[in-house]
């Protein structure tokens, strides 16, 4: 396999357009309203902060702070999670959110209480856990 030779002159202008491809979000527009999506299941809790438009900025998992197996799903572990994705959206220049819980996990509390230790100021506070009327068609009984 034969490596092609870069000119040094030529060098920072190819990484920097490498960096501003595949580079995560580094500015954010401080006038716009952000929303952190707290999704707490039974085995794990995620924290992922998004524009009002969608777009990721970043995310925090239990088991992105360091917690493996049956402790991703503890209490302390989504604390952990939440300060950790807290963190992460000071350093974009996000001090204030908005928030919507989905899940019915162990972690749906304790996470907002690690964003608001990581020092974020909740705006808003909105489960949207999806809810089935009456639900799906249950198995036919079982005849013995």
């Amino acid at each position: 396999m034969a490596f092609h030779r870069i000119d040094h002159e030529i060098a920072p202008l190819l990484w920097s357009a490498f960096k501003r491809t595949f580079s995560v979000a580094s500015r954010v527009e401080l006038n716009d309203s952000h929303i952190i999506h707290v999704k707490a299941t039974q085995n794990n809790t995620i924290c992922t902060v998004t524009e009002s438009t969608g777009r990721v900025l970043c995310w925090a998992s239990a088991g992105s702070a360091g917690f493996k197996h049956a402790r991703r799903g503890t209490t302390f572990a989504a604390e952990s999670a939440g300060a950790a994705t807290a963190e992460k959206a000071r350093a974009l220049g996000i001090t204030e959110a908005h928030v919507q819980i989905k899940g019915f996990g162990k972690g749906r509390t304790s996470s907002v209480k690690g964003l608001q230790d990581g020092g974020l100021t909740i705006l808003s506070l909105t489960d949207v856990t999806p809810i089935p009327h009456n639900g799906c068609k249950p198995r036919k009984a079982r005849r013995l």
